[in-house]
């Protein structure tokens, strides 16, 4: 949905002088590289904690060099990041939630249940937990509720049971053994209907692995806090924990706290934000067509109204 962000940000961006976006999401620099194009007077920051896709979306974008700046962190830091870049306030921020493609096409990252690695699933392989480390050291009962929180898992008790006996014997390193596990652990009616049966697990592993639920619930209200009047925060999500925090600090953010019983609102409580559409969007059939990983996507957009 590259062109669809670029015009949600354009507004913004064509607000002021010397406009500021941050791409919360670099990745390799698709969005980033759309909106410097586009816009010749744009500086866009781009962050990522990918070591890996900070490096090739650099090389991506050096023709624009003296627009583009890079910080090497988790999101949820954007506002140490802006003001590290010395600005205040920015025009707009881009977040693109959830795993990457090209984290998911290098098979030794190891967030793929298709192909064999070891059970990394760090976005950032220079610091963290991994997956190994927490399918082989949580106690059952917290695996259960990773499972069924992260991953909404109907059968996570059935599949930690399997996991405790296994990593008993040894311990599970291996992107395969667990998915086999985890196929066997689902009783075979349910595993020929919904996709791969480990696809629930291994999301939910990666959303601890990388606290993922916890950075988006901190970055987005100090992305908000950042917006000039005019600004926008455009957000996609691939999965319903990520759209439900994005849909409820949307929903704060431009709700007005005036008292119900007044017949006037009052100027003090007034909601500083407000939607861009109601509801979400989703993507195009030329979108699905060209980009079968847009399938599960959910665009939202918000814009500073109010000082």
């Amino acid at each position: 949905m590259r062109d669809r962000c670029v015009d949600l940000l354009a507004p913004a961006i064509l607000a002021t002088q010397n406009p500021v976006i941050v791409d919360g999401t670099l990745g390799l620099g698709g969005h980033t590289e759309a909106l410097l194009q586009r816009f010749e007077n744009l500086t866009v920051i781009g962050i990522d904690r990918d070591e890996i896709a900070l490096e090739r979306a650099s090389k991506r974008l050096a023709p624009f060099a003296d627009r583009f700046k890079t910080s090497h962190c988790i999101f949820d830091q954007i506002a140490s990041v802006v003001e590290g870049f010395g600005y205040s306030q920015i025009n707009g921020a881009l977040f693109d939630l959830g795993v990457s493609s090209i984290q998911l096409d290098e098979s030794e990252r190891g967030f793929s249940y298709s192909q064999d690695a070891p059970l990394d699933m760090r976005m950032d392989r220079s610091r963290g937990i991994t997956a190994s480390e927490i399918v082989n050291t949580y106690e059952p009962g917290k695996l259960v509720h990773i499972l069924r929180t992260y991953g909404e898992e109907k059968f996570a008790t059935r599949i930690v049971e399997n996991i405790v006996k296994a990593r008993a014997k040894a311990p599970l390193n291996s992107t395969t053994e667990l998915a086999t596990l985890v196929k066997e652990s689902i009783p075979a009616a349910t595993r020929r209907t919904g996709g791969n049966p480990a696809k629930r697990t291994f999301q939910a592993l990666r959303i601890e692995a990388n606290d993922e639920l916890g950075a988006i619930t901190r970055a987005l209200p100090d992305a908000l806090d950042l917006l000039m009047v005019g600004g926008r925060l455009v957000v996609m999500s691939f999965q319903s924990l990520e759209d439900r925090i994005v849909k409820e600090i949307f929903a704060e953010a431009s709700t007005s706290k005036s008292p119900r019983n007044l017949p006037v609102e009052l100027p003090e409580y007034a909601a500083k934000f407000s939607l861009v559409f109601r509801s979400s969007e989703t993507p195009t059939a030329d979108e699905l067509e060209s980009n079968p990983r847009s399938a599960s996507v959910r665009l939202r957009a918000i814009e500073r109204v109010a000082a």
